[in-house]
C-alpha cells in the first residue's frame, strides 16, 4: 500500500513538473487585444467602481461590465509586475489548467500514464484559446465542475457540493457570457437518470396491476375467479421477470445507470441558477448571452463562426480517434458520456469557440474508453506502463521528450515583444497623445486594435467590446454594423456614414481598404502621419 502511494506520488510529480514545462511553451507572450481593455477596465472599477457606462469610447454608452472581477484582477497584476506579470500569470493559469485537467482524467479512470499523455495533448489542443484573458480562468471552472459532478455521483461526498455551489458564483463575476454553460454541462447527467426512470416505468405498471389482482383473489370465494386470477397474476410475474432480465442485460454499446445521487443533483442545480443574483452586474448574467446570440456579432467575429473540419484537421483526427473506439471496439459508453460528446460536438460545430469546451470535458470521456479496452486485455498494463516511466531511462527519456516538444512549441518565443507593433498603433498612438488634442477630436478606428488605444487613453470609435457597440445591449447603437460598413467598403455612401458620426480622424492598417479609399482622395483626407503598419489621416 505504501510503495502504491510512493509510487503515485512520484509520478504525479513527474506529470505536474512535465505539465508547467509544456504550458510554458505554449503560453503567449505576446499580449491579445482583449487583454488591454481588461487591464484599463480594472482600473477604472478601482478607481470608480461599477458604474454601467463606458468610459473609453466616444459615443457615451452604458456598459455591462461583464468580467469586472477578471479585470480587476488583472490589472492588479499589471499594476505590480506590468507586461511581465501578465506574461507570468498567464503561464501560471495555462499551468494550473493543465494540472486541473490531469487530476480529472486520472480522478476518474485511474490511468496515471494515459491520464498524463491526454493532458498534454490537450493543452496543446487549447494552445489557441490560451491567453491573458478571462476565458483561461472559466476552463479551469468548467474542468472541476465537471470532476465534482462525476465524483458526487459517485462518492455522495458533501465537499463536491460546496465546489458546485461555488463556481457558479466566480462564473458569473468573472465571466458572465459563459453563466448558461455551467448548467449545460449537468444536463447529460439528467437525460440518463429520467430515461433509467423510464425504463423502470413498465415494471412498475406491472407490479401495480399484480398488486391489484391480489387484492382481488383475496376478496374472492369463488374457485373459477381465483383460479382465473392466479393464472393472470403468474403471467404477469413471468412478463415482469422477462422485463428484469432485459433491464439488467446491457446493451452492446451503451451502459445506462440509474444513479439515485442525480436527485440531489437536481436540487443543487435549481439552487445554482439563483447564483447570478450574487454579482454587482443586476440581471447581466441571465440576458447577457441571449442579447449577444441575437446580435449580428456571431456571424463577424472569428472565434464564433461554425468550425469547418476542412479547416480544422486535428479536431477531425479527434472525432475520428471517438468514431473507432466507439463503433469497432466491443468497448461500452455510458449514456451521460454519449450526450455529452454528442451535446459539446454539436456546439463546437455551431461555434469554434465551444471547441475548447469539448476538448476539456471529452478527453476524460475519450480516456475512460481507452482504459475500459485496455483492461480487457490485460489490467496490469497500465501499472507496467507506470513502473517503466519510473525508472531511471524511462523519467530520461519522458522528460527529454516533453522538453524537445517543448522546444518546438516555444519556438523563440522570449524574441517576442509583448505588444506586437505590427498588429497595434504603438509608435501612432504616441504620436497622436504628443500633436493631437484626444478629448476634442473624434477618431476612427479598427476594431483589432480599438483595445489598445483605449489602453493608450485615446478615446475610441469601436474596440473588441463587441457587445458594446450592439442595439441589444445599447438601444438603436449600430457602431459595430457601421464598422463592418467602413472597413469593408460595403456602401457607396460612406460619407454619409462618415458625417453621421462626425469624425474628424482616421487610424487605418497600412493594409487596409479604407487605407487605399482614404489615400486617393487628397482633396477631402489629408495623411499627418505614416509609419510602416498604420497611417493617420485628418479629414479637410
Amino acid at each position: 500500500m505504501e510503495n502504491t502511494k510512493q509510487t503515485n506520488l512520484k509520478f504525479n510529480i513527474i506529470a505536474i513538473i512535465s505539465i508547467i514545462v509544456f504550458a510554458f511553451a505554449l503560453s503567449p507572450k505576446t499580449l491579445q487585444n482583449d487583454t488591454f481593455y481588461t487591464i484599463k477596465i480594472g482600473e477604472y472599477i478601482l478607481n470608480n467602481g461599477i458604474t454601467m457606462q463606458d468610459p473609453f469610447s466616444w459615443h457615451n454608452l452604458s456598459y455591462t461590465f461583464p468580467h469586472w472581477a477578471y479585470d480587476v484582477m488583472i490589472y492588479s497584476i499589471y499594476n505590480i509586475g506590468g507586461h511581465l506579470g501578465i506574461y507570468i500569470s498567464t503561464i501560471v493559469f495555462a499551468s494550473f489548467l493543465g494540472i486541473v485537467i490531469y487530476i480529472t482524467n486520472d480522478k476518474l479512470t485511474k490511468n496515471k500514464p494515459m491520464s498524463f499523455i491526454l493532458t498534454l495533448a490537450a493543452l496543446y489542443l487549447l494552445k489557441d484559446f490560451i491567453a491573458a484573458r478571462a476565458q483561461l480562468l472559466t476552463f479551469i471552472l468548467f474542468a472541476l465542475e465537471f470532476l465534482f459532478i462525476e465524483k458526487f455521483l459517485e462518492t455522495n461526498n458533501k465537499r463536491y457540493v460546496f465546489g458546485l455551489l461555488i463556481i457558479p458564483v466566480i462564473i458569473a463575476n468573472v465571466h458572465v457570457a459563459v453563466f448558461p454553460f455551467y448548467f449545460v454541462i449537468y444536463l447529460p447527467y439528467f437525460a440518463e437518470y429520467f430515461i433509467s426512470l423510464l425504463m423502470d416505468v413498465p415494471q412498475l405498471i406491472i407490479q401495480k396491476r399484480i398488486l391489484k389482482m391480489e387484492n382481488r383473489l383475496l376478496n374472492n370465494t369463488k374457485e373459477s375467479k381465483i383460479e382465473n386470477l392466479s393464472k393472470k397474476i403468474n403471467a404477469l410475474k413471468k412478463k415482469e421477470e422477462k422485463l428484469l432480465k432485459l433491464k439488467n442485460r446491457e446493451p452492446y454499446k451503451i451502459k445506462v445507470t440509474k444513479r439515485n445521487n442525480t436527485k440531489f443533483l437536481i436540487i443543487i442545480f435549481i439552487i445554482c441558477i439563483f447564483a447570478g443574483l450574487l454579482t454587482p452586474l443586476k440581471d447581466v448574467p441571465y440576458t447577457y448571452l441571449i442579447k449577444t446570440m441575437q446580435g449580428n456579432s456571431t456571424q463577424n467575429i472569428n472565434e464564433h463562426l461554425p468550425l469547418v473540419l476542412a479547416n480544422n484537421v486535428i479536431f477531425a483526427v479527434v472525432l475520428l480517434f471517438f468514431v473507432q473506439i466507439i463503433t469497432f471496439t466491443d468497448t461500452k459508453i455510458r449514456l451521460c458520456d454519449l450526450f455529452m460528446l454528442g451535446g459539446l460536438t454539436v456546439l463546437a460545430f455551431m461555434s469554434r469557440r465551444q471547441e475548447s469546451m469539448f476538448i476539456i470535458m471529452c478527453l476524460p470521456i475519450f480516456n475512460k474508453l481507452v482504459t475500459s479496452f485496455i483492461d480487457k486485455y490485460d489490467k496490469n498494463i497500465v501499472n507496467k506502463l507506470k513502473s517503466s516511466i519510473l525508472t531511471f531511462c524511462g523519467v530520461i527519456i519522458t522528460f527529454g521528450i516533453v522538453l524537445i516538444i517543448s522546444v518546438i512549441c516555444y519556438n523563440n518565443k522570449f524574441k517576442n515583444e509583448y505588444v506586437s507593433k505590427s498588429s497595434y498603433p504603438v509608435e501612432a498612438s504616441n504620436w497622436i497623445k504628443e500633436n493631437l488634442d484626444i478629448n476634442q477630436i473624434k477618431l476612427y478606428n479598427e476594431y483589432n486594435f480599438g483595445s489598445y488605444l483605449l489602453f493608450q487613453g485615446i478615446p475610441v470609435f469601436v474596440d473588441s467590446r463587441c457587445d458594446l457597440y450592439l442595439p441589444e445591449f445599447n438601444k438603436d447603437v449600430r457602431v459595430f454594423d457601421d464598422f463592418l460598413t467602413i472597413s469593408n467598403l460595403n456602401s457607396k455612401n460612406l460619407e454619409e456614414i462618415f458625417n453621421k458620426y462626425g469624425f474628424t480622424h482616421f487610424i487605418t492598417n497600412s493594409n487596409a481598404r479604407l487605407n487605399i479609399y482614404l489615400n486617393a482622395k487628397p482633396e477631402e483626407f489629408n495623411r499627418i502621419y505614416s509609419d510602416q503598419y498604420f497611417n493617420i489621416y485628418e479629414k479637410k
